[in-house]
């Protein structure tokens, strides 16, 4: 299987092979200079062989030319990515993604059942791992489901402000089985950042990669929307979840 790089990690390696090629390069050009200087005048360098080093000379010079280049449109690349996900902004998004922020005493999250389940249990867990809030999931069936957890602590403290916490779902079939399933933010997409060369959108209290977003949707502007009976979130959910992998896996 090939492992996919990020862009910073391209310009790595082609950084730490243009240093390379340049070491080598020296180091020829030395030896190659030595080897005229101290050439025998009796009985000088061939002319075919020394054709030959001055062409891998040269073939070493172009691929420090191309490196450059490459390296030139990585750095071009990164741009392109933030501009292009900036065309987001203002569009409806579901994103797979777990960890979002805490704000005037709420988080938010989204999770789809791959099928329906007999037994769903949430666990809120904080950012070193450990689980303060445990309890049952407000839906069962297949599908999309909203859960808004209210900062309090199963031992009955309430969390403060600003931190930033991860849903983890574990649901069960009548017969104990796993149900599929995954954790998912959806919001209005308010802005972009680039992070290690990655496009990332700030959806609602998250920041998440551009990457794992699944789903997007013009977002209904209500002033110029003639009223519909239609709900825009299960409108969305449903949009979700007829491109949900986990369907066809389960």
């Amino acid at each position: 299987m090939v492992d996919a790089i990020s862009t910073n990690d391209a310009a790595g390696r082609i950084g730490a092979g243009t240093t390379s090629l340049f070491n080598n390069f020296e180091t020829f050009l030395s030896l190659l200079t030595a080897q005229l200087r101290n050439q025998d005048p009796l009985s000088p360098v061939d002319s075919n062989e020394f054709t030959g080093q001055l062409t891998q000379m040269a073939g070493v010079e172009q691929q420090l030319l191309t490196n450059d280049l490459l390296t030139s449109l990585l750095a071009a690349q990164q741009g392109t990515g933030l501009t292009t996900a900036a065309t987001y902004i203002g569009k409806d998004a579901t994103a797979v993604w777990s960890a979002t922020r805490i704000e005037d005493g709420e988080a938010s999250w989204s999770y789809e059942l791959a099928g329906d389940a007999a037994e769903v249990t949430l666990q809120v867990v904080d950012g070193r791992g450990n689980v303060v809030w445990s309890g049952d999931g407000p839906g069962k069936t297949d599908g999309v489901h909203d859960f808004t957890w209210n900062g309090q602590t199963t031992g009955g403290g309430q969390v403060a402000d600003g931190g930033v916490y991860t849903l983890k779902v574990v649901a069960k079939d009548g017969s104990g089985g796993a149900v599929d399933n995954q954790v998912l933010i959806r919001g209005q997409i308010s802005g972009v950042e680039l992070y290690d060369g990655e496009p990332y959108l700030t959806i609602g209290n998250s920041i998440l990669p551009l990457s794992s977003v699944i789903a997007l949707q013009q977002a209904n502007d209500a002033a110029t929307t003639p009223t519909d009976p239609t709900d825009d979130e299960s409108l969305l959910a449903s949009v979700a979840s007829a491109f949900n992998p986990l369907k066809y896996l389960s």
